[in-house]
């Protein structure tokens, strides 16, 4: 999730509980090898051995289409020793698909075999190579050719999201697909797309057989989706008998994550993006949580920094029973 999920809000995500492993943002590779820099930029968690602070192992993703380029810089990124090396199949954005990257691959099995051998051989065998696919670009059609290449091309596992790029995001995720996968390639099989609750993650495996899943905005929608899954309970539906307390009172304990969150955003984030930011992730949490909508009306038309500062400061202040801290009606 390209501009929002990058590595502060994973940071405070895995900080929930529940994430056994996190993928990146995906680094684009064109004609270059790159910097190191260049990865830990986006991954910074490869200066602290590949994991968040919560100790959750990062996997760095790089997308693109020539397979030498990109085997000359998974070995480089393979020297900074990361939990492993993703690849992108799945972007359905249309200037990475119109730049030969991410889910446009998909009417080409061959070229995604020849870009998932390269990279692994170009790196050492202790580094999982992992791959991310949809179903496919305008259809299905090709879909278990697309798959069978990344297991024939070396690749560990396989993170499926149930839609082609011409789906988009629009429900359903078509779950029977993945399944479909699954019967066709040894390598284990995530599956991914509309998993909103711990229901949906229950009927997803059913329909899927997978045991593993990969979740995106559902995680960013309900922080605390995944260690509800993981216990067998819904994020959000305050649960008194949830004995942890995110599920207990979910709304009271956002409220010092987005505190955490704001102040990551102002040390790194240039001011007048800065209100930007917490916006996006309060137009996400305001789909789960009636608090958050009435955060997000009140913050709509405010971008001065220091008003929203302001604001987080006070909605810390403000007792919060039954989450109505956030009810002020102005940020400044």
């Amino acid at each position: 999730m390209e501009g929002l999920l990058d590595h502060g809000l994973r940071d405070i995500l895995t900080r929930v509980g529940g994430v056994d492993r996190c993928v990146s943002e995906f680094i684009r590779v064109t004609d270059q090898l790159l910097p190191p820099r260049s990865f830990t930029r986006v991954v910074p968690e490869l200066l602290h051995g590949s994991r968040t602070r919560a100790g959750v192992p990062v996997r760095p993703q790089l997308l693109g289409s020539d397979p030498a380029c990109l085997a000359e810089n998974a070995a480089r990124l393979a020297e900074l020793a990361p939990a492993g090396i993703d690849l992108n199949f799945g972007c359905p954005a249309k200037t990475v698909n119109r730049h030969r990257g991410g889910a446009v691959l998909l009417d080409e099995p061959e070229l995604i075999h020849r870009i998932v051998a390269a990279v692994r051989r170009a790196v050492p065998r202790a580094v999982p190579v992992s791959a991310k696919m949809r179903l496919g670009y305008d259809d299905h059609a090709r879909m278990l050719d697309c798959a069978q290449a990344i297991e024939a091309g070396g690749a560990a596992e396989l993170a499926v999201h149930a839609r082609t790029k011409a789906h988009g995001y629009r429900p359903p995720a078509y779950w029977e697909h993945v399944a479909e996968v699954r019967g066709h390639v040894r390598l284990p099989v995530i599956a991914n797309g509309d998993i909103w609750t711990a229901e949906d993650a229950a009927r997803c495996r059913a329909v899927t057989g997978c045991d593993a899943l990969m979740l995106g905005r559902g995680m960013v929608r309900r922080p605390g989706l995944a260690l509800a899954i993981r216990r067998g309970g819904d994020a959000g539906d305050g649960d008194p008998a949830a004995d942890h307390a995110l599920l207990a009172a979910p709304w009271a304990r956002l409220v010092p994550l987005l505190a955490d969150f704001w102040a990551d955003v102002c040390s790194r984030v240039e001011r007048r993006h800065r209100a930007g930011r917490l916006k996006q992730w309060l137009n996400y949490l305001r789909l789960a949580y009636p608090e958050a909508q009435r955060a997000f009306d009140a913050l709509r038309a405010v971008n001065d920094a220091d008003a929203i500062g302001a604001w987080v400061l006070r909605i810390q202040e403000l007792p919060a029973p039954g989450g109505r801290a956030l009810e002020a009606d102005s940020a400044s």
